[in-house]
């Protein structure tokens, strides 16, 4: 499996913007898979934003994101979108797109330590 982000690189504060994870080599809809967007800004580790599989919903991890932050599936162009409105300064950060066999999203069932796949990365720079 591979993942690929892609996205604009530097946005203005206030800006809502969408970053795809385009999948190949394994199907977005496989029941085992599960997706997650994990960031991680300058000088800090990295942190899980979201998650989301074929059974379970899309799931936004922390909370300070909640209401701006929606992640969802795109099964007809097998990709993962992270949709970010209302983007500060604090969300400037590398976005990787993530996959793991089996586990959840649910709990700690998306644990970062035991990630099957990673993306490269996208870099997202919000200025004020």
């Amino acid at each position: 499996v591979q993942l690929q982000e892609s996205g604009p690189g530097l946005v203005n504060a206030s800006q809502t913007v969408s970053l795809t994870c385009t999948v190949s080599g394994g199907s977005i809809t496989a029941d085992d898979y599960y997706w997650s967007w994990v960031r991680q800004a300058p000088g800090k580790n990295r942190e899980k934003i979201s998650c989301i599989s074929e059974s379970e919903r899309g799931i936004i991890y922390l909370d300070a994101l909640k209401g701006r932050f929606t992640i969802s599936k795109d099964n007809a162009k097998n990709a993962i979108h992270l949709q970010m409105n209302s983007l500060d300064p604090d969300d400037t950060a590398t976005y990787y797109c993530a996959a793991r066999f089996e586990g959840s999203c649910l709990g700690n069932g998306f644990d970062l330590t035991r990630v099957d796949y990673w993306g490269k990365g996208a870099l997202v720079t919000v200025s004020t």
